[in-house]
């Protein structure tokens, strides 16, 4: 796009990405965070600054000190323990083994193939963000699967493969509150906002359920999957332009042995789910939790499966195929795809040990927790009511979520805070857990501190190699601040209808 026929919001997005890539590389940026963090432990523990737990009340939090004998032990002792446990690393290279045989053996370029010739072109874009808002019912594995497909659809298309990255990205970040179904996510923060209740009303928070925002999350889905949609496709593709690169992924026929190949890939799925189904559905199945009912599958051993099932989902179609095809002829091929895959990570790796550091001495030194609970009050001591309140209380909880990037970590310091504030004022549990999701997920995309930004960084540089932070950050803003803004209308016209958030789901309290 020349630079005439830039408006002014395009010129604006260009100074987001230029300031935003004078920042390191990533893997730097986040060794300067983590000696960033050491130093603010050392200088701000004399202040003696403390809050009080909000999950074990009358407990006293304060910044530690990493700098001090004992913290310099647990720099040390602690930095392997910190890589590995870094949270998606497992997740990413896990998957990948996956999908790496699924994408080697040709089976997902034939896949993008048929999909594309089956679907018209102009449901693509709006398909993908879906993909994305639903794939939140995976836990964190849409992170991995979902961005490289979209990137990969796209190039088959000839259309910016970083655009095709960037709508799924939209879709699994910014979207993953808003599901289909029910989650992890539902009764990892249900229980919490009932705890919250319970401080105000015990006897209302005994009815409450997990599936409190559900009718809401539910049409969420579709209301964003257009924003993203048309994010996409009138202010993120025109910035980027025309793809120089090379696109490997051509829109080609499906050739006699690669129908065959899908067609034995498609029972050998449909095979998977049924066994993977029978580990999870009937009654005292090993994958089943104990509760009856749909909350036995969602408090289950199976969500937290999720990675390695999804993992076979794809390894096992992807054997298939390429047995079939005779991309694989022995046991060394499917070695050697798997360690094509594990070399193809490389860099995410680096990241991934320099961001586990900073991740660690955040939380070891206490500062998400103060700076969540110095947030919370602030909000505490304004004296708002009615739209205000609510449009504070999300941009407030959006604003935190750049700094803190698990849903569950900042509810459990907000909820015990915010949901009796907001009962006293007529705001009933459910509706103030809804309106925290809204601003939870609107900002994902745009924090460099999110878990997984690190690995959306990766993705894209197969594309572009000077890809950094201020370039995803200006991509993904035009989502952020739709998404936000649309949400949170749609929350608003909610409310002033009326409409219960979910089964036994108010509104208004009392």
């Amino acid at each position: 796009m020349s630079k005439e026929k830039k408006n002014l919001f395009q010129r604006f997005l260009d100074v987001v990405e230029v300031v935003g890539n004078k920042l390191p590389h990533p893997a730097t940026l986040f060794a300067i965070l983590a000696l960033l963090v050491l130093v603010l432990s050392a200088a701000l523990q004399p202040f003696n600054i403390s809050v009080e737990n909000p999950g074990d009340p009358g407990e006293a939090v304060e910044i530690k000190n990493l700098l001090n004998a004992e913290g310099i032990e647990y720099i040390f002792s602690s930095m392997t323990d910190n890589f590995i446990g870094f949270a998606p690393l497992g997740v990413v290279l896990v998957t990948m083994l996956g999908i790496g045989v699924a994408e080697r053996t040709g089976l997902i370029s034939a896949l993008l193939r048929g999909f594309v010739l089956a679907i018209p072109n102009r449901f693509i874009t709006l398909g993908i963000v879906f993909a994305g808002v639903m794939s939140s019912v995976a836990s964190d594995a849409g992170y991995v699967v979902l961005p490289p497909l979209g990137a990969l659809i796209f190039a088959a298309l000839g259309r910016h493969p970083l655009a095709g990255l960037a709508a799924a990205f939209a879709g699994v970040s910014g979207g993953f509150s808003a599901n289909l179904f029910l989650s992890g996510t539902d009764v990892m923060l249900g229980e919490m906002t009932i705890a919250g209740a319970a401080i105000i009303d015990p006897a209302y928070a005994e009815q409450m359920n997990i599936a409190m925002n559900w009718g809401f999350i539910a049409v969420s889905v579709f209301v964003l999957t257009i924003i993203g949609a048309w994010v996409t496709e009138k202010i993120v593709e025109p910035r980027l332009g025309s793809y120089k690169g090379e696109a490997n992924e051509d829109i080609e026929g499906i050739t006699a042995i690669e129908k065959k190949g899908l067609i034995w890939t498609a029972v050998s799925f449909v095979i998977s789910v049924i066994l993977t189904a029978l580990l999870v559905v009937p009654s005292g199945a090993p994958l089943r939790g104990e509760d009856p009912g749909l909350d036995g599958i969602i408090m289950s051993p199976f969500m937290d499966s999720l990675v390695p099932i999804i993992a076979i989902l794809f390894l096992i179609p992807g054997l298939v195929y390429g047995l079939i095809t005779k991309a694989i002829k022995s046991d060394k091929d499917v070695a050697a795809q798997m360690s094509d895959t594990m070399a193809s990570m490389g860099m995410f790796i680096v990241l991934a040990f320099t961001a586990g550091q900073f991740v660690a001495y955040f939380n070891e030194t206490n500062m998400g927790l103060v700076i969540g609970v110095y947030g919370a009050e602030f909000l505490d001591s304004v004296n708002f009511s009615g739209i205000g309140l609510i449009l504070l209380f999300i941009l407030i909880a959006a604003f935190i979520n750049i700094f803190i990037g698990s849903a569950s970590a900042k509810w459990a310091m907000m909820a015990p805070v915010f949901v009796p504030i907001m009962m006293q004022l007529g705001y009933a549990p459910e509706f103030t857990q809804m309106a925290y999701r809204v601003a939870d997920s609107a900002t994902n995309i745009i924090s460099p501190l999110m878990t997984y930004f690190a690995v959306i960084i990766a993705f894209a540089q197969k594309y572009d190699k000077k890809m950094g932070i201020g370039t995803l950050v200006s991509t993904m803003l035009p989502y952020s601040i739709f998404f936000l803004i649309g949400w949170t209308i749609m929350l608003i016209v909610w409310m002033w209808l009326g409409i219960p958030l979910g089964p036994n789901g108010p509104i208004h309290y009392g």
